[in-house]
């Protein structure tokens, strides 16, 4: 299959699937705000791995048992809302880059808040 058209898959998968995840009643899934950051599809449809960030996330492990309770719920809506020949197996992984992102910003401001305490100490 063609990369364009497996592209165009996954960022359909990523657009549907952070639709649907809003709507899980299950929750250990309502964690936070959850952002869908990846999606990657086999070459066969059969299998798509989703790379998901979660902001204020309070328990992994739970946040992971709610998101393979949901999986065969969410592939059905996935089925419904697009038009494919396999509808692929959904396989979770978590995204940690945005908070490590947010911890790196972090801890270059308080290099500059003593950076500049430094300054005003000299004069």
């Amino acid at each position: 299959m063609s990369s364009n058209k497996i592209a165009r898959i996954n960022d359909d998968i990523q657009i549907v699937l952070s639709k649907l995840l809003r709507e899980v009643k299950d929750p250990r899934v309502q964690q936070g705000m959850i952002s869908v950051t990846r999606a990657e599809t086999t070459g066969d449809l059969r299998y798509c791995k989703v790379w998901l960030s979660v902001m204020g996330m309070k328990d992994e492990k739970d946040f992971r048992r709610g998101l393979k309770s949901a999986s065969g719920w969410l592939r059905h809506e996935l089925a419904g809302a697009m038009n494919l020949r396999y509808t692929p197996e959904l396989v979770f992984e978590i995204d940690h880059s945005i908070e490590y992102g947010a911890h790196i910003s972090r801890m270059i401001e308080q290099l500059g808040k003593k950076h500049d305490g430094d300054e005003n100490d000299e004069l």
